[in-house]
């Protein structure tokens, strides 16, 4: 019997070596890999450049965990550029390093403000984060500034005057839309004082963020700013692609990994990928790489990179421009018409209505639409955000003569008309035509 069970060990740890070692679940795992580093909640394998900028930020976070020291700064740079990808590498290595025990002796509050879109949510978000919704509990608070601070004293622990917090503010300037600014004031406050120790760093694209903040949030703030410039070649960029789609010492099957890396490196370096890269690299220095992977398609091809390029290159407006109705589409025409005219200058909805009936009536093909269908066709270009009111709605100015923005170039409209389905050819000439 015990023989018996021993044969059945043996087999069933075979069993288990031969799915740990096939060729589906190795896919599964590079598929895992490489959605988690093109989607930025793992480090690529390694990062080239910005050492000095990465040495700086270090510093300051180092000071706020292991002394106390509190600290403000805002990393700038064009978006691709790197800016999350450093904040993120530069806090796991002060984990790792074990210096600032980050982990045990300091937290980190990530917010963005993209999703925290108001001092309210962005509050109730920290007070998560930092596990304290039991002691906050139905207390009510008289101000912002006794919350976060009542959040802060909630962290001292023993004779420890308080824990240090590293507050991360992804899209920093969207904050400093925020009513008031209160958020920001109170932390670049704490950040002054000998409160508690925290370090406030802003991660924004935005070179001009300082002049958005009020004089009072400016006057609390370090002006410590690091730039972020992504300055590699292309050759740098073909590298950086093959590291970021290359498997690295880590994976399960060595045999496997060599093999999928000298196959990305062949596709990469060929003649297709390398213009798809190059076009890619004359719009956008971002680094991040789109594919999909499947087990009835396990290797990356040409076409692959060929089909991300068309997504990422696509206009997104573009897009919604071939859903609307042909009397909306006249309606862009004649705003763009309007808009040539008078140099830009905003319109209203009687201006736009008088432009399409001078269309519709000389010989057109297009059907002439009653005043009302054709306002609520204006209303709805409004609701998709293709023309935008210039008063911010805050307005008691009739509907029809509200002033207007066209959020549209005339390339993205005349792009559009080549590829609308059954546009007709007048309608096409008529937005050609300088005449109107």
């Amino acid at each position: 019997m015990v023989k018996k069970n021993k044969r059945d060990g043996s087999t069933s740890r075979a069993k288990a070596e031969d799915v740990f070692d096939s060729e589906d679940y190795l896919l599964a795992q590079t598929i895992t890999l490489l959605r988690q580093r093109l989607s930025q909640s793992r480090l690529p394998p390694c990062l080239s450049g910005c050492d000095e900028e990465r040495r700086l930020l270090a510093d300051l976070v180092q000071r706020t965990v292991s002394s106390g020291e509190s600290n403000s700064v805002l990393v700038i740079g064009p978006r691709g550029a790197g800016k999350s990808m450093i904040v993120k590498s530069v806090l796991q290595d002060i984990e790792e390093s074990g210096k600032g025990n980050l982990k045990q002796n300091a937290m980190i509050v990530r917010l963005n403000g993209l999703l925290q879109t108001d001092d309210r949510i962005a509050l109730k978000e920290i007070t998560r984060q930092l596990q304290l919704e039991n002691t906050v509990g139905d207390r009510v608070f008289g101000s912002f500034s006794e919350n976060l601070q009542f959040l802060l004293e909630a962290l001292k622990s023993g004779d420890q005057a308080s824990k240090p917090i590293v507050f991360v503010l992804e899209e920093f300037d969207m904050f400093a839309q925020h009513r008031g600014q209160t958020l920001l004031y109170n932390l670049f406050d704490v950040s002054q004082s000998a409160q508690s120790p925290i370090c406030v760093i802003g991660v924004t694209c935005r070179y001009d963020v300082v002049e958005l903040l009020e004089k009072r949030v400016k006057s609390r703030f370090s002006h410590r700013q690091i730039h972020i410039f992504n300055n590699i070649t292309f050759t740098d960029y073909s590298s950086l692609c093959v590291s970021y789609l290359s498997l690295d010492d880590s994976f399960p099957s060595q045999q496997f990994a060599s093999k999928w890396n000298s196959h990305v490196k062949e596709v990469v370096e060929g003649p297709t990928v390398k213009d798809v890269l190059s076009r890619q690299f004359s719009l956008s220095k971002d680094t991040s790489v789109i594919c999909g992977l499947k087990p009835d398609h396990p290797n990356l091809t040409p076409s692959d990179f060929v089909e991300s390029f068309h997504r990422m290159s696509t206009d997104s407006k573009s897009s919604v421009l071939h859903g609307i109705s042909i009397l909306e589409l006249c309606l862009i025409i004649s705003m763009k018409h309007l808009t040539d005219i008078y140099s830009g200058e905003p319109f209203n909805f009687e201006m736009v209505y008088s432009e399409y009936l001078k269309f519709a009536q000389r010989r057109s093909s297009v059907q002439v639409f009653d005043k009302a269908v054709v306002l609520k066709a204006f209303e709805h270009l409004i609701a998709l955000e293709l023309i935008r009111p210039m008063d911010g709605g805050n307005t008691r100015v009739q509907k029809e003569y509200r002033l207007m923005s066209l959020q549209l170039h005339a390339t993205q409209i005349m792009d559009s008309l080549q590829k609308y389905p059954n546009c007709p050819t007048d309608v096409k000439y008529w937005a050609s035509s300088s005449f109107t």
